[in-house]
C-alpha cells in the first residue's frame, strides 16, 4: 500500500470513528485514526463530559488506545473534525510529541481534500522526553 492509499484508509478510519463521539454539548464531532509502529490502526473519537475539563479528544483517545495496547509510536495519524479541517489542540500535539516525535498528521474534510504536516511543523520548538533530566531531586 503506498503512502496516499495508507492517509485515506487513515482518514476512512477517523470518519468512521468520528460516528461514535459523545458530543452532546458542542455539537463537534471528531475521529481520529492512526498507523502506530506496530502496524495497526488505532481508533479514537471526543468523549465530551458535563464538567467539561475532563473531556477527552479523539486524538489522545487513539493515540492511548495504541500504547494501551503496546504499540511504542505513532507514524501517521489522520483528524477528521465536522465540515472543516479540525487540527489537534494543543494538548494533543503534546501528548503526539511524547509518542511520535516524527509523526505525519493528516487533517481532512474527506479522503480527497486533506493536508499532510509533520508534527514539527505544528509543534515547533516542542519539549520531550530528551528535555526531562531523571536526576532531578524532589
Amino acid at each position: 500500500m503506498n503512502r496516499k492509499e495508507i492517509i485515506q484508509k487513515l482518514i476512512a478510519a477517523a470518519k468512521a470513528a468520528q460516528k461514535s463521539a459523545y458530543v452532546p454539548y458542542s455539537n463537534y464531532a471528531v475521529g481520529a485514526a492512526l498507523l502506530a509502529d506496530d502496524g495497526k490502526i488505532y481508533t479514537g473519537c471526543n468523549i465530551e463530559n458535563a464538567s467539561f475539563t475532563p473531556t477527552v479528544c479523539a486524538e489522545r483517545v487513539a493515540v492511548f488506545k495504541a500504547i494501551s495496547e503496546g504499540a511504542k509510536q505513532v507514524e501517521i495519524i489522520a483528524v477528521v473534525a465536522g465540515e472543516d479541517m479540525g487540527y489537534p489542540c494543543g494538548v494533543c500535539r503534546q501528548v503526539l510529541r511524547e509518542f511520535g516525535k516524527n509523526a505525519t498528521v493528516v487533517v481532512a474534510k474527506d479522503e480527497e481534500n486533506y493536508h499532510v504536516h509533520t508534527l514539527d511543523e505544528l509543534l515547533p520548538h516542542s519539549f520531550g522526553p530528551e528535555n526531562v533530566k531523571g536526576d532531578v531531586d524532589a
